[in-house]
């Protein structure tokens, strides 16, 4: 019997891409973060959704917000649920999931809060919780509670309170000469509002640094402007750390937000985040940072993903940080290798595997390429020489 013919599917419709916009409208970030993505029909504008993602989307809805810019959503392969823009930004059956010893502020941001925003653990710095908006919510974001969660937050008060009671705080402790503002995202907030935080900060004597956590430059770069850069260059010295986890969201936009920053005085340090299936191998992290670096971006941290609720299943092992860490040291230059940390409400704690150890005769040494020596403790003095010891210890 012939087989019978089955109907033709029909050709899938096209999908958005950045190409279909006016380029004013492109380059315009308010123009993105007003056309933010944030239900299933948006998304499938983009991207050829999974039966997963679409019960992810719908049994998170009232517990995560999520949102991405169109920026972010062009980089996501349309075909690839694993693609690694996309699983940073499309929520997942993981967040929902149960995980050993998980908490909503394993750092401890509520446990050292001073104020309804200054959180002081360090003795010379502080950070400041200005906002809980983001561009994009992040699905590993370490304060997922504060930012994500539709009824978390680390706020004492509320985002509303004035800032009166935090820069008294600081004013107060003149040991703190480093303030780091960070939530969600700083840059979320119109540059005249941000200006009058930054100008309260100057004006205390005893604040040398105004650092900014921001990830606008990834998730959507055009937020980067002439007018906001001469604004913060006012106020110098001022820093920027962001927060690249992948290559692919290195792109033409991005290096030119991060030129514009340098070309006013404004350094640019990184932040990574280890994260199970987007970035945990050691080519890709390798990528990363020497494209970090050609675009002069510094890196500065590699974090382990911390055991938050709702994003644990991003958590590789520490043995898969090491690994990563030793494809790093040696193989690109020096200052390209992060530093690898735990964090944790004792602090951020270095994590990286030592590369000598103390035996008898005095250090042994181990190289990138896993080559061994040992140096002679009369060499090399692994202790300080003892006072009555007149020719040095030697």
């Amino acid at each position: 019997m012939p087989a019978i013919p089955s109907e033709p599917q029909p050709a899938p419709l096209p999908l958005t891409t950045a190409a279909d916009f006016p380029e004013d409208q492109w380059n315009d970030w308010r123009w993105h973060m007003r056309k933010r993505i944030n239900t299933v029909e948006k998304a499938q504008q983009w991207i050829r959704t999974t039966p997963a993602e679409e019960k992810a989307i719908a049994e998170s809805a009232g517990k995560y917000r999520w949102s991405l810019t169109p920026y972010y959503a062009s980089l996501m392969d349309p075909d690839d649920p694993e693609c690694p823009v996309r699983q940073q930004a499309v929520p997942s059956l993981g967040e929902l999931m149960e995980f050993h010893g998980t908490d909503v502020d394993p750092v401890g941001d509520m446990f050292f809060r001073k104020t309804n925003r200054v959180v002081h653990k360090y003795p010379d710095r502080v950070i400041m919780l200005i906002t809980e908006a983001c561009p994009v919510y992040c699905r590993h974001c370490t304060r997922k509670f504060h930012t994500t969660d539709v009824d978390g937050t680390y706020f004492e008060k509320n985002e509303g309170e004035d800032f009166t009671e935090d820069l008294q705080y600081i004013a107060d402790h003149p040991e703190i000469r480093d303030v780091l503002l960070t939530g969600g995202d700083p840059l979320s907030y119109r540059d005249g509002k941000l200006e009058e935080i930054i100008s309260g900060l100057r004006a205390i004597p005893s604040v040398e640094i105004i650092r900014i956590g921001s990830r606008f430059p990834v998730l959507l770069p055009q937020r980067i402007t002439t007018e906001l850069c001469e604004m913060l260059a006012r106020y110098h010295p001022v820093w920027l750390n962001t927060h690249f986890n992948h290559p692919k969201e290195i792109t033409p936009e991005s290096e030119r937000a991060v030129d514009l920053l340098l070309r006013h005085g404004i350094p640019v340090g990184n932040q990574t985040v280890l994260l199970r299936g987007v970035n945990d191998e050691v080519h890709t992290m390798r990528k990363l940072m020497t494209e970090l670096l050609r675009i002069r971006v510094r890196p500065y941290y590699l974090y382990h993903c911390d055991n938050v609720t709702g994003v644990a299943h991003f958590m590789t092992s520490v043995e898969k940080g090491w690994e990563i860490m030793d494809g790093l040291q040696g193989y690109i230059t020096g200052f390209g290798v992060p530093q690898y940390v735990l964090t944790t409400r004792l602090g951020k704690i270095p994590m990286a595997r030592p590369a000598y150890e103390q035996v008898p005769a005095g250090l042994l040494l181990r190289n990138y390429k896993g080559q061994e020596m040992v140096v002679d403790q009369d060499v090399y003095p692994v202790t300080e020489p003892s006072a009555d010891n007149g020719d040095g210890g030697r």
